[in-house]
């Protein structure tokens, strides 16, 4: 295989068996990213590892962090001459998958999976771009990507693999013979092994001390939040847990949405083995659970924290996640010391509205009276809020809107006052298929088509080009109004509320210089 240097775990000395790439948001070879940090493909690099325990040869492209356009990230493709080449579909990088796809030598075989994947396999067996597919895979690969990569015509034989027969011009299926092994589609977590980040480029990573860090180090005085709070932590992601027992209408993570998923939360032991192997391996001292569960559910919350707990966690390490409004708000003040005391720093909540209305129409379970106690209780004790928030869902109102920029301020003066802060991060609504709102959406007469027709949004017109910098790939739309408010109104709230969040930090570090 040829020296090839943005190409992430693979071991250059062997051919490769299969290189995994995650396409770029946009084609950045006619606009370059602004943003220097993207989310890690963790799933990705699940799949990944469990390959190379097996055996194989597998390396990882990451085209969205760095960067990379269409036919660059094709060319390094072909270059790299893998047996197969994986995708990952999401609805909005779909056409960058799909125009990458088009471009691979037709002496590489594709294999895809992904939410998209799952969603609409029968429109993506179909498209003419993806004519050298030959393993649609469904739901958790692990496994099955595996034995895909040991023999091709294993497909035959496993459950949840897809593909077009190209004779007959009909989806095929594999049909398991005798009893299947549930593993298949769903693996023991347990039992993975800990994600190699040698198939990660920007995981772990240096991160700048923020807000949270400087008042959670005035707060809590500790040598190592002290030290936090002027040069940043190391860095890193981890899942705690699979699946998610909440059905908010526009998450692909939904459980309507995944029938087939069983929910599966990791023990703690496994977990806290990885923590120590990243402090040991790459010298990690912050973590981020980015998965929906870790403050989710009552008792895993109680389980965790049992063990971090016992194991000292929070003198070695902090720690951010996300969260359940409403089963934080059944925490009392002993458990939200506990999980201080642990190490958590700051919670991502989808707080999502300051309209009831709206909330109820999501099912989000909560209110915003709720959202406010609870974040009043987390910033009392020094735990960070980040909430996100959705703008121009269908149905909403100017009153609804109007209602969700009041709760927003809301909460920043409630952290003013406190220990803990308040981050609010703000979205444009759109429409992911398999999610039961799309459901809704296509029920009133929106096409499919329209409805996946992601676009740039350019708010510089707003004044919200340096606040938007760290934001540059969530800045996406289908250019439909959902609700009764114009896009342009929804989208320069949405540029203020960007700008005045952007403000706050910069006012929070120059306080902390």
């Amino acid at each position: 295989m040829p020296q090839l240097p943005l190409l992430s775990g693979a071991d250059p000395a062997r051919s490769l068996d299969a290189l995994f790439v995650n396409a770029p948001l946009r084609d950045y070879s006619r606009r370059p990213r602004t943003n220097d940090y993207t989310l890690p493909v963790l799933g990705m690099a699940y799949i990944a590892t469990y390959a190379q325990k097996a055996g194989f040869n597998v390396g990882v492209l990451d085209a969205e962090a760095h960067g990379l356009g269409i036919v660059e990230t094709a060319e390094l493709v072909n270059a790299a001459r893998p047996r197969w080449a994986a995708m990952n579909l999401l609805a909005p990088t779909y056409e960058m998958s799909a125009r990458i796809a088009a471009r691979l030598a037709p002496d590489i075989a594709l294999m895809v999976g992904g939410h998209h994947a799952k969603a609409m396999p029968d429109r993506i067996l179909a498209d003419p771009r993806m004519a050298n597919l030959r393993a649609l895979v469904l739901g958790e690969g692990e496994l099955r990507v595996a034995a895909l990569l040991e023999d091709e015509q294993r497909r035959r034989e496993l459950p949840g693999v897809l593909w077009r027969d190209r004779l007959l011009g009909t989806r095929a299926a594999g049909v398991p013979t005798g009893r299947p092994d549930p593993r298949m589609l769903g693996p023991d977590i347990n039992a993975l092994p800990y994600v190699n980040r040698a198939f990660l480029p920007q995981d772990p990573y240096r991160a700048a001390p923020t807000e949270t860090d400087r008042r959670v180090a005035v707060s809590r005085g500790t040598d190592l939040l002290r030290t936090a709070a002027h040069s940043g932590h190391v860095e890193a992601n981890i899942v705690g847990s699979r699946g998610c027992p909440y059905n908010c209408t526009f998450c692909g993570a939904a459980v309507s949405a995944n029938p087939d998923l069983s929910i599966r939360v990791r023990a703690p032991e496994n977990i806290i083995g990885e923590l120590d192997q990243l402090h040991d391996e790459h010298g990690v001292t912050a973590f981020r659970f980015v998965d929906d569960l870790f403050l989710g559910v009552s008792r895993v919350i109680e389980d965790q924290m049992d063990a971090f707990t016992r194991h000292r966690i929070g003198e070695r390490y902090v720690w951010d996640a996300t969260g359940r409004i409403n089963v934080l708000n059944r925490l009392d003040d002993r458990e939200l010391d506990r999980l201080v005391q642990n190490g958590l720093r700051e919670v991502a909540l989808g707080i999502e509205s300051g309209s009831d209305r709206i909330l109820k129409a999501m099912d989000k379970r909560i209110d915003a009276e709720m959202t406010e106690r609870v974040t009043r209780r987390l910033v009392e004790h020094g735990i960070g809020v980040k909430g996100y928030f959705i703008l121009g869902f269908p149905g909403e109102s100017h009153d609804d809107l109007a209602a969700t920029v009041r709760h927003i301020r809301t909460l920043w003066a409630i952290a003013d006052s406190n220990p803990g802060d308040v981050r609010a991060s703000v979205f444009e609504f759109r429409p992911y298929p398999g999610t039961p709102i799309w459901t809704t959406l296509t029920d009133a007469g929106h096409h499919p088509d329209a409805l996946l027709a992601y676009g740039d949004v350019d708010l510089t017109g707003e004044g919200a080009d340096e606040s938007m910098r760290q934001r540059d790939e969530f800045n996406f739309s289908v250019g439909i109004q959902f609700g009764d408010v114009p896009l342009r109104e929804v989208r320069s709230i949405l540029a203020t509320l960007t700008r005045e969040q952007h403000q706050r930090n910069q006012s929070a570090q120059g306080a902390a210089a």
